[in-house]
């Protein structure tokens, strides 16, 4: 499928064990478990392709037979997690990145107005100073990525990319127009949204099928 909305920012990182894993989720036989696993690992592997660009600093260290000069990651990593489904990317990104900072946002979308609504925030003190990855499964209308990505800029967040599993072509173009600085990583885009806001072929509700809450 062509997608023109890959320019600029957005990525798509579409390897076949990421394809795999997709399939997965999107499968509708596919028991709780499995998708928990499924979206864990694409946490995993959503994190390495976020952090290609990270800075590397040299340190002095010892190797068994001399010493030489290695590269390190220097850079404060915050994942940020849209609650509540953007708790198992985050768990799968933290397998990566355990020294990672976590914070939360709760955002929540009315099923009326399909807008976003924050009900919860908690973050580091230091979250200005870091990479923040802003983690959630669905970019559908993308209302509740921008309403995210905007209160971390409020706070002085420089340094944002969303990372998300499944997006819907108007989630994209919501999320680009609104913060074209911001890098968008996901692991697949479908053909659309549906009268209801949910992205089609999709997957269904992330997490409803994640906690076992349908």
């Amino acid at each position: 499928m062509d997608h023109p909305e890959l320019k600029g920012n957005v990525t798509l990182a579409n390897h076949p064990l990421i394809e795999a894993l997709l399939t997965d989720l999107r499968d509708r036989e596919t028991p709780a478990l499995r998708f928990r696993e499924a979206v864990e690992a694409l946490g995993h592997l959503l994190a390495y392709e976020a952090i290609r660009d990270a800075p590397l600093a040299n340190e002095t260290i010892q190797t068994p037979l001399e010493t030489m000069d290695a590269p390190r990651m220097t850079q404060t990593i915050t994942i940020v997690p849209i609650l509540r489904a953007g708790l198992g990317l985050a768990d799968g990104m933290l397998r990566l990145l355990p020294g990672a900072q976590v914070g939360h946002l709760g955002m929540a979308r009315n099923e009326e107005t399909l807008e976003p609504e924050s009900y919860y925030e908690k973050l580091p003190t230091n979250v200005a100073d870091s990479l923040v990855l802003v983690a959630d499964p669905m970019l559908a209308t993308g209302g509740s990525a921008v309403a995210a990505v905007q209160r971390l800029k409020e706070l002085g967040c420089t340094q944002l990319k969303f990372v998300g599993v499944l997006a819907a072509p108007e989630g994209v173009k919501t999320l680009t127009a609104a913060h074209p600085d911001v890098p968008v990583i996901v692991a697949g885009i479908d053909r659309e949204l549906n009268d209801n806001g949910y992205i089609v072929p999709g997957l269904g509700d992330a997490g409803d099928r994640y906690f076992g809450t349908m």
